[in-house]
């Protein structure tokens, strides 16, 4: 009888004992060490949890890593979507992300623990990253803490932007930063036909604040600064800034943008 051993895990803990997967998860990675790729894929797309045959997220992460060294594959790309899938449904929801601060807010920090959680990931397809392995022992528990630190990660930068570029007396961003900013429309012109200036956009714009970010993804839609009508939606009403604010924000960010577009040619 051949006796399968699932790699063990490396981190350690405070008390040096290494990290170790709960049991039934143990059980479930041996059970299913044996099966064809097509059943793995089968049983990763059930979402009933009390189902015999769901697989925890736990090794759907498991997976991801065991075959890190091996190309990208049908079968790999099909797990790795999964397990986003499951990362997502764990994030913040943002039912409308135009339709107040506090959705503004949620697709910030959901982003931000995306885009960490997939950095992980793909360095872990370089080299083992120990960070990891908690996602193996206690999957919800460690996005939990995930969301936590990128929480965190904007709140210093919000504090930080607002301490730096407003006035102490009117509560507006300083004018001298306005006029710094310039003015130049990335969003307007013949490259945005040409997609690969779309892509290196698309990135640049990922890249900004999220103030800043939310306020560009606003404008691409169309939706104005500020409106004379009440009932209209407009950018200064949803982000609870005024429209000065908003304009100097949209400046800076045009001016980051142009920085990166003009370096990425």
């Amino acid at each position: 009888m051949t006796i399968t051993l699932i790699a063990p895990l490396r981190k350690t803990s405070l008390d040096g004992k290494p990290y170790t997967r709960p049991k039934n998860i143990e059980a479930k990675l041996v059970e299913i060490d044996g099966f064809t790729r097509d059943k793995i894929v089968a049983l990763s797309a059930i979402e009933q949890e009390d189902s015999p045959e769901y697989l925890p997220s736990e090794c759907l992460v498991h997976l991801v890593r065991k075959h890190r060294s091996e190309p990208f594959d049908e079968f790999s790309e099909t797990i790795f979507k999964m397990l986003m899938k499951r990362v997502l449904q764990n994030l913040p929801q943002a039912d409308s992300f135009f339709e107040d601060k506090e959705c503004v807010r949620k697709s910030n920090v959901r982003d931000e623990a995306r885009s960490r959680f997939l950095e992980m990931l793909m360095k872990d397809r370089l080299e083992s990253v120990e960070a990891l392995d908690i996602y193996e022992v206690r999957f919800e528990m460690a996005l939990k803490a995930l969301r936590v630190d990128a929480k965190r990660k904007l709140d210093r930068k919000e504090n930080s932007l607002e301490t730096i570029e407003t006035d102490s007396g009117t509560g507006e961003i300083a004018e001298k930063v306005e006029r710094a900013a310039g003015m130049f429309d990335p969003l307007d012109g013949h490259p945005l036909d040409n997609p690969n200036y779309l892509l290196r956009l698309n990135k640049a714009i990922d890249g900004l604040q999220p103030l800043q970010k939310a306020i560009v993804e606003m404008i691409r839609k169309g939706i104005p600064i500020e409106s004379k009508e009440a009932e209209f939606v407009n950018i200064s009403k949803t982000l609870g800034k005024t429209p000065k604010t908003i304009r100097t924000h949209r400046d800076l960010a045009f001016a980051t943008l142009k920085s990166e577009l003009t370096n990425a040619e």
